[in-house]
C-alpha cells in the first residue's frame, strides 16, 4: 500500500477505533482526557499531508500509538487488560499499561521530530539530530505531566483515573524516564529503517 492509500487506511482505522471506544468507555471524562492527543494531532497531520507528507514508518507508528491511546481511553490506563496480563506473565505489582504508553510517548515522538529536523535541512549532524530527539521528547513527556497535574489541581477526585498513579509516589518521574527509554530505543533500533523511509521520499 503507498502513496495516499495508506495514510487514509490508518486514519479510517484510528477513527473506527475513537468511535467504539467512545460508545462505552469506563469513565467519560477520562475518555476525552486521555485520547484529547489524537484530536490535536489528527488536525495537524491533514493539514501537511500534502506539503510535507510523513513517511509511512511514521504514518504506521502514529497511528499504532493512537491505538495505545484508544484503549487507555476506553479502560482507564489502570484497567487496560493487556496491562492485568503483563502483570501476570511478569510479576508486577500493578497494572503497568501506563507505562507502556509512556513508552509510545517517547518512542514515536523522537522519530517525528527527526524527520522534521533532517528532511527540512534544519541538522546535517545525525549525532545532533538524535540527541535533540531525546531532548524533545522528554520535554513532550514532562509537559503532559504538567497537565497532568494541573488536570488534578482542576478535577480534583475527578482526576484520579486519567492520572492512573495506582499509589505509586514516583509515578511522574518514571513515567518521564520510560518516554526517554523509548526515544532511545526508537532512535537506537529504527535510525537506518527511517534514513531508508526518508531516501525513498525524495
Amino acid at each position: 500500500m503507498s502513496g495516499p492509500r495508506l495514510p487514509l487506511a490508518l486514519a479510517f482505522a484510528v477513527l473506527a477505533g475513537l468511535l467504539v471506544s467512545f460508545l462505552h468507555p469506563y469513565d467519560r471524562t477520562t475518555w476525552w482526557l486521555e485520547v484529547a492527543p489524537i484530536f490535536l494531532a489528527f488536525p495537524l497531520l491533514v493539514a501537511t499531508w500534502r506539503r510535507f507528507p510523513l513517511t509511512p514508518l511514521l504514518y504506521v507508528l502514529i497511528a499504532a500509538h493512537a491505538y495505545v491511546l484508544i484503549f487507555g481511553g476506553a479502560y482507564t490506563y489502570a484497567r487496560v487488560p493487556l496491562g492485568f496480563w503483563m502483570e501476570h506473565w511478569f510479576g508486577f505489582a500493578r497494572n503497568d499499561y501506563d507505562k507502556l504508553g509512556h513508552f509510545a510517548q517517547g518512542f514515536v515522538p523522537a522519530l517525528v521530530t527527526r524527520e522534521v529536523l533532517l528532511r527540512n535541512g534544519y541538522l546535517t549532524s545525525r549525532r545532533m539530530t538524535s540527541f535533540l530527539a531525546l531532548c524533545v521528547a522528554l520535554a513532550i513527556s514532562a509537559s503532559y505531566e504538567l497537565v497532568e497535574w494541573g488536570t488534578a489541581l482542576a478535577l480534583g477526585q475527578g482526576a484520579d483515573e486519567f492520572l492512573g498513579t495506582q499509589g505509586d509516589p514516583w509515578d511522574t518521574q518514571s513515567d518521564m524516564f520510560m518516554a526517554l527509554i523509548g526515544a532511545a530505543v526508537a532512535l537506537v533500533t529504527l535510525s537506518g529503517v527511517h534514513d531508508r523511509a526518508m531516501a525513498r521520499m525524495k
